[in-house]
C-alpha cells in the first residue's frame, strides 16, 4: 500500500476503472454480491466470470465510492469466496457515465 500523491485527489468527479479479481471467485455468487455492492453505493459498470477461473469487470462512478468498491473487491467479497488479490487497470477520469446500471454479463 503507502499513500502519497492522492491527498488533492477530487472525491467528486467520476472515474472509470478496470477489475479481475483472482481467488475462489466462481460458483460462490460473487457476481451476485458485486452488483448488490455496486447498486448500494450507486455505482455502474459490469461482472463476469472468465474461463481461467476469475472475476472481471468495470466500475464507473463518483472518486469515492469507486474506491469503496475497490476496497470490497480486494478485501471482502462474497461469504464464501476467498479472494487472494484484486487488480485495478485503465483508470480514468470520465465526464459521464458510460453505463446505465450494474450489470452481471455471462
Amino acid at each position: 500500500g503507502g499513500g502519497g500523491g492522492a491527498a488533492m485527489a477530487d472525491g467528486e468527479g467520476l472515474v472509470s476503472v478496470d477489475y479481475e479479481v483472482y481467488g475462489k471467485v466462481q460458483g460462490v455468487f460473487f457476481r451476485k454480491y458485486t452488483q448488490g455492492e455496486a447498486k448500494r453505493l450507486g455505482l455502474v459498470g459490469w461482472v463476469q466470470n472468465t474461463s481461467h477461473g476469475t472475476v472481471q469487470g468495470q466500475i464507473q462512478g463518483p472518486t469515492a465510492r469507486v474506491r469503496e468498491l475497490q476496497e470490497w473487491l480486494r478485501k471482502i467479497g462474497s461469504p464464501q469466496s476467498r479472494i487472494s488479490r484484486a487488480e485495478f487497470s485503465n483508470e480514468k477520469k470520465i465526464e459521464v457515465l458510460e453505463h446505465k446500471e450494474f450489470q452481471i454479463l455471462k
